[in-house]
């Protein structure tokens, strides 16, 4: 067994391969190669959500056993902190421990980006970022592979995090980075926009949202818990990262049906699906498309296997 801590996946995980794994790992979900029992979250008494997300891979299975602990966002401490616990599939011995943050740091950009490609606008060009710290970061090293990115509006609670991230996107990329007043004015003009706040209430609403902007919604992943408001879920195209899923775990898409906005059927279907040709994707340049992205387990799992055969490789 190997432990590969932060600092090595990160030189091994780059967005390039974390896309192409991330685009394999939905496909085969969908298609049965992959299996991915839901997992199992709960809050500790410090307000941690404590999580074990178990997936096999084929070759490999595991679980990514993490804590995500809002009141680190900002500090010089991580908000998700753990372990991918990886097993080889042969004989079910213990292959790697991957340190967990950085993994999922960099799938869930990657993630993203597989949905940005199928549903974006093919001339998106503007990106908001609602949150500066670490996903926005990942974010925005992996959209901007789908999509030419010429302006970049990024809008926190911490303005000094967000005056920062844009001192440091604009050194990385040279794309220009505006700081907003609110959340509002980051989105308004944005084609490309990503919600990376663990909130409590939504707050993206219809109005906000112009006609063509695709959406990722990535900061809430639990029943009670969501970014977007349900009368913007109501107006868009709906997809998943895994369908089972989100009917189960994502307050976007649960809150507005308990209201009665939306049908069972709203969610036109998986970022597998529409890779694999078996669901309709963008309409019209005028549609609002929503990637609603609760994280999965397979997603973690296969970058630790991907960061595992590349550190034996290197070895």
């Amino acid at each position: 067994m190997i432990i590969i801590e932060k600092e090595q996946v990160r030189s091994l995980l780059t967005p390039e391969k974390c896309i192409a794994a991330m685009k394999d790992a939905f496909m085969d979900l969908e298609q049965g190669r992959y299996a991915m029992p839901l997992r199992s979250i709960h809050i500790m008494p410090n307000t941690a959500k404590f999580g074990f997300m178990p997936a096999y891979v084929g070759d490999f299975y595991g679980a990514k056993v993490i804590s995500a602990y809002a009141p680190n966002m900002g500090t010089e401490y991580p908000s998700h902190i753990g372990y991918v616990i990886l097993y080889e599939s042969e004989h079910s011995t213990v292959a790697a421990l991957v340190e967990a943050g950085t993994i999922t740091e960099i799938r869930t950009g990657c993630a993203s980006a597989v949905a940005t490609d199928l549903l974006a606008r093919r001339d998106a060009h503007t990106l908001a970022l609602v949150g500066a710290g670490a996903q926005a970061r990942s974010h925005l090293a992996a959209i901007r592979l789908v999509r030419d990115i010429t302006a970049i509006t990024v809008y926190d609670l911490n303005r000094t995090a967000a005056e920062k991230f844009a001192a440091e996107a604009e050194r990385l990329y040279g794309i220009p980075v505006t700081v907003a007043e609110n959340a509002a004015e980051c989105v308004a003009e944005a084609d490309i926009i990503c919600t990376l706040c663990p909130a409590k209430e939504p707050y993206l609403t219809r109005d906000m949202v112009k006609p063509g902007a695709h959406i990722n919604a990535v900061g809430t992943f639990t029943p009670a818990t969501r970014e977007v408001a349900s009368d913007l879920v109501a107006a868009g195209r709906l997809y998943s990262d895994f369908t089972e899923s989100t009917r189960k775990e994502s307050g976007e898409y649960l809150v507005p049906l308990q209201e009665g906005l939306i049908g069972e059927n709203h969610i036109l279907g998986s970022v597998g699906e529409l890779l694999l040709g078996k669901a309709e994707g963008r309409v019209c340049e005028e549609d609002i498309t929503i990637f609603d992205a609760l994280g999965l387990a397979v997603e973690d799992v296969a970058s630790a296997k991907l960061v595992y055969l590349e550190a034996v490789k290197q070895a």
